[in-house]
Formats: structure tokens, C-alpha cells, sequence
């Protein structure tokens, strides 16, 4: 799997490239996150939103698709003197979580990569309590600065289901069933737009 091999250089490449963009788009999403809050991270990745996520909920439960990932994103959070957070495997489509178990669920930098978007959609409908809140950060890839990058992502095996300029990601939630979506973006050489869904 493409994200096994790509998960002890991820952070070397996200911060050479992207490094501007992936510190304020972590800082958008915990101000997102409350002290009370059980939240459930899907595509956890190395760990980047989880190290901000984490201190300000009551509990995270971390999951990626990646073990490698996972692996690097428990040695930050052990680093860290985390202690809130649980790291699990998950298949975002198909969560194990029984109905209404999160206030907020974060699925940062995932939703272009899936198959069926819509499959992730009805499992976050399904875990999220009443009144909660989804956030779906996204990187913008067809951006002129970025267009470069995600073309050799794709080449290496990252394969993109979908790409993104603000235009087609408000459709794409649009079309889903989600017209009021409020959208936070973090502007650099590849933006990332926070989509965040209040149920």
C-alpha cells in the first residue's frame, strides 16, 4: 500500500512543501474542539491534526487504514505525553462505532482518496451524536501551485479519486446532500479547505 511505504518520509515531504498550510489548517481544526468533546479522527495519518485535536478533547479516538501510519502517529502522541487517545485500524466506509458515539469527527485529507465518498458520509451520519460535527479538511490540488505536486503523488501511487478547486468541492458536497456547508481555507502552495457540517 502506497501509504505504508510513503509513512516514514510523509512528514519530511508535507513540511518541506506544504509546511505553512499544514500548521494553520491543525490550528482551524482544534479551534473546532471543545473539552467535553469524544471525537473520532478517521485518516489519522502521522498524527498531524491529532497532536492539536487531542489536548483539547475529552478523548480521541485516532484511526487510520495505514499501520505504518498509525505507528508513526503513536510514536508523536507518546512523545507528546498524550494520554487521551486511542489509536485503532479502521476502514472509514465500514466503522465498527455503534450509532451516535462522537461529538466531532475529523477526516482530514481522506475524502478525495475513496472510492465511494458517500459510503464515509453515511458512517459519519451514522456515529455522529445530535448536535455534533463533522470536519472534512481537503487539500485544493487543482490549484496552479499544486497541480504539480498532485500529479507526482499520483505518479508514486497516492491515486486521487477526486481533485479539488473550491468550485467543485462545495459541489461535491452539494451534490452529496450537504448544502450548508461553511468552508475555513489555509491558503500556500497547497491550500487545504476545512468543510465543517453541523448535524
Amino acid at each position: 500500500m502506497f501509504w505504508d511505504k510513503f509513512a516514514f518520509v510523509y512528514d519530511l515531504f508535507e513540511n518541506a512543501y506544504n509546511g505553512k498550510v499544514n500548521k494553520e489548517v491543525p490550528r482551524i481544526v482544534a479551534d473546532l474542539i471543545f473539552p467535553a468533546d469524544e471525537v473520532l479522527e478517521c485518516a489519522c495519518g502521522t498524527g498531524m491534526f491529532s497532536l492539536h485535536i487531542a489536548p483539547k478533547c475529552k478523548s480521541l479516538t485516532a484511526t487510520d487504514f495505514s499501520p505504518n501510519m498509525l505507528a508513526k502517529a503513536k510514536k508523536k502522541l507518546t512523545r507528546a505525553g498524550i494520554t487521551n487517545t486511542i489509536l485503532e485500524f479502521a476502514d472509514i466506509t465500514s466503522l465498527k462505532y455503534e450509532d451516535n458515539s462522537f461529538d466531532k469527527i475529523v477526516a482530514g485529507n481522506v475524502i478525495h482518496l475513496l472510492d465511494d465518498p458517500l459510503s464515509a458520509m453515511k458512517e459519519f451520519e451514522r456515529i455522529i451524536r445530535p448536535g455534533g460535527m463533522i470536519i472534512i479538511p481537503t487539500y485544493l490540488t487543482y490549484s496552479e501551485q499544486s497541480k504539480g505536486a498532485a500529479s507526482f503523488l499520483n505518479k508514486l501511487g497516492a491515486n486521487f479519486r477526486q481533485r479539488f478547486d473550491m468550485e467543485s468541492y462545495r459541489k461535491f458536497f452539494s451534490d452529496m446532500g450537504y448544502p450548508n456547508v461553511q468552508y475555513r481555507v489555509a491558503e500556500g502552495r497547497m491550500p487545504c479547505c476545512v468543510a465543517i457540517i453541523r448535524r
